[in-house]
């Protein structure tokens, strides 16, 4: 049995596909992430989820995000889809109970829908989310050039880029259902040439291959766009998390849905920093299909301390 082999055993994961550093990935990695985000439903307009086993100390922000705009889903027509989210981090989650979403129907109108989200955990609410639903209407079209970068196939995978790194870097070790590939230089990498361009580019795409439900291709989207979206703050002043004392959260995030796509499918997520003050980071990000079309706009804001 190899090193890797060995530890992935130990860590529970023997009966899951390993990367070549022995972290889970793969189909049933991504099967898992879509149980995740099947919600149980306990009353009319409230909902339960938990979360994986292999947890950082909070819940991860994307998975909330995603819980949530699934509970504010299963309480919409399916004709009628999101177009955005606006979503506030109050309180860090514990990922060792679960999470209740009461879902606030706001108005259904006769083209939008509109739902606010409760997270709730030990009688406090720990993320909040406003959602907006549309039927489908035809009218002006147009959108921003896709930047000109390398094919996600030519790109090294995760694991070749977080080699050496794997026990520094955040997130590097827990389960994969999301493929990625750095475009610009990885973040921890980055960070021994000093600060740089607040810039992150990567392609992304769900690890296996999701159902046909666009509510779930969708989720999966916002459980993406949590992953490297800060890196583009980071990146700018030369840190990163686990290789430098950087404390760091989500404040809050905001998502524009523009057109149908596949979450299983190469897309390229272009993240830039404007602003970074007060402990802040401000980042941007646009999610674009591999055949160029923009699919998606975010906007986040993160508390980032750097210790000395």
């Amino acid at each position: 049995m190899t090193e890797a082999a060995r530890a992935a055993a130990a860590a529970g994961y023997a009966d899951l596909p390993l990367d070549t550093d022995g972290v889970p990935h793969g189909q049933p990695v991504l099967d898992r992430l879509v149980a995740l985000l099947d919600l149980e439903r306990i009353e009319e307009n409230i909902f339960r989820g938990v979360s994986p086993a292999e947890s950082p100390m909070r819940v991860f922000g994307g998975q909330v995000a995603g819980q949530a705009l699934v509970a504010a889903g299963r309480t919409v027509p399916a004709e009628r889809r999101v177009h955005s989210l606006h979503s506030y981090f109050i309180r860090g989650g514990d990922p060792t109970v679960p999470i209740v979403y009461e879902v606030d129907r706001i108005r259904d109108g006769r083209s939008f829908t509109t739902r606010r989200v409760v997270a709730v955990q030990h009688g406090k609410a720990i993320f909040t989310l406003s959602a907006s639903f549309q039927l489908d209407e035809s009218g002006m079209d147009h959108f921003e050039a896709m930047p000109d970068v390398p094919a996600p196939e030519t790109l090294p995978t995760y694991a070749e880029s977080a080699a050496g790194y794997l026990e520094k870097v955040g997130m590097a070790k827990l389960p994969r259902p999301i493929d990625l590939r750095y475009v610009t230089e990885p973040p921890w990498r980055a960070r021994e040439d000093g600060p740089g361009e607040a810039r992150s580019q990567v392609w992304m795409r769900a690890g296996g291959t999701l159902p046909d439900d666009d509510l779930l291709h969708v989720c999966v989207l916002a459980y993406a766009s949590d992953l490297t979206l800060l890196d583009s703050v980071l990146v700018r002043h030369g840190v990163y998390w686990g290789t430098d004392k950087v404390l760091g959260a989500s404040l809050d995030h905001a998502m524009w849905f523009h057109r149908r796509f596949r979450a299983d499918e190469w897309f390229l997520y272009d993240c830039e920093s404007p602003s970074a003050s007060g402990a802040r980071g401000l980042a941007t990000g646009r999610f674009y299909a591999q055949d160029g079309r923009l699919v998606a706009t975010v906007v986040q804001e993160g508390l980032l301390r750097v210790l000395p």
